[in-house]
């Protein structure tokens, strides 16, 4: 699993059936200051059952777990998909510029 932007929209109008009506999204992984993690890992594209949108901060899972996330008995023509979307995240250990103000570690409310 992974913490991730997503950052873009992917539109296909021929497809396996398996992905029929499952909507797909590109998700640029993040590092624990927020920033981009490439060049060493590149964006992916997720199966989006949970409504996120272009900007928001997601949690995106592989494999089985991604499977599950889009219902039934989890055996779809997928590889990854959005399972959360993140209200906020903290490192402990970062800077305090790092730290939105909804953040515990910097005194607000999650």
């Amino acid at each position: 699993m992974f913490l991730g932007r997503v950052i873009g929209e992917v539109w296909a109008t021929d497809k396996v059936a398996d992905l029929e009506g499952k909507r797909l999204l590109v998700v640029e992984p993040l590092d624990e200051r927020r920033d981009p993690a490439a060049p060493m890992v590149k964006p992916v594209v997720a199966a989006d059952p949970v409504g996120a949108g272009v900007g928001e901060h997601v949690l995106v899972a592989f494999g089985k777990a991604a499977r599950v996330a889009c219902g039934g008995d989890g055996d779809f023509a997928l590889e990854a998909a959005i399972v959360g979307i993140v209200d906020d995240f903290d490192v402990p250990d970062a800077p305090e510029h790092w730290r939105s103000e909804r953040s515990p570690a910097a005194g607000g409310k999650a």
